[in-house]
């Protein structure tokens, strides 16, 4: 689910729930599913980090560039598998590292007990660690949603269906099985993304032709923010 080491054009779509069910039964018949979509689909939680004065936040309102974002991820919610990620933009591509987190150590950045840097630790853990230590990087804001992934190999292509985009503030139930969130897109909204390194296949292209169809500038976690911060979307 990853891209380490390679920034790869990525493109986010707003659409109805008519206009996805177009394109998810255009692209069906020519991606394959992903098959870490055991059912289909998968239920993806993100806990975002950001400074007192929110300068990711801002960052990504300007168009800052390059920019970054640090995240805790898992899947289903569950915690057999915690991810931290970073998310850089630069040039209009994104790079995407990452790392496994334990338990342990998850616990241990959530309550501020062990923001070390270890000699054996990763790049991308280094440096968020640094950031919490320097730039007081605390939780901002929980963002989830349901995704249904396609992926096609060649141009390593991924075009995903993400629904039902939800926030939350509960950062200390972040590995709860359920929490409390509230919708972040008006009703029947939903985001498409297309993501794939050098080029976009003339076939897929094609199919994801549709009118009307709006380009969002924003990631979810800037929506997700502006909305616990009380803006209009």
């Amino acid at each position: 689910m990853g891209n380490n080491g390679k920034y790869r054009h990525e493109f986010k779509y707003q659409c109805s729930i008519a206009q996805m069910e177009i394109l998810r039964n255009r692209i069906k018949t020519i991606l394959q599913l992903d098959p870490n979509a055991a059912f289909g689909q998968y239920t993806i939680r993100s806990l975002y980090f950001d400074s007192p004065n929110n300068r990711c936040y801002y960052e990504n309102e300007s168009g800052t560039d390059p920019r970054e974002k640090f995240r805790i991820r898992i899947y289903n919610s569950s915690s057999n598998r915690i991810q931290l990620e970073c998310k850089r933009k630069q040039r209009g591509k994104t790079l995407k590292t990452s790392c496994a987190l334990s338990l342990e150590r998850y616990h241990g950045i959530m309550n501020r007990s062990r923001l070390d840097i270890g000699p054996d630790d990763p790049d991308v853990l280094r440096k968020f660690i640094y950031l919490c230590l320097t730039q007081n990087y605390r939780p901002s804001v929980i963002v989830e949603y349901d995704r249904i992934p396609y992926v096609y190999s060649s141009g390593n292509v991924r075009v995903t269906f993400d629904m039902n985009i939800r926030t939350s503030n509960m950062f200390d139930h972040f590995l709860d099985e359920q929490i409390v969130y509230r919708p972040i897109m008006p009703t029947g909204q939903h985001l498409i993304e297309v993501k794939y390194d050098e080029l976009l296949p003339d076939f897929i292209q094609e199919s994801l032709q549709i009118s009307e169809l709006q380009q969002s500038t924003f990631s979810k976690y800037y929506l997700c923010k502006k909305y616990s911060l009380g803006g209009i979307l």
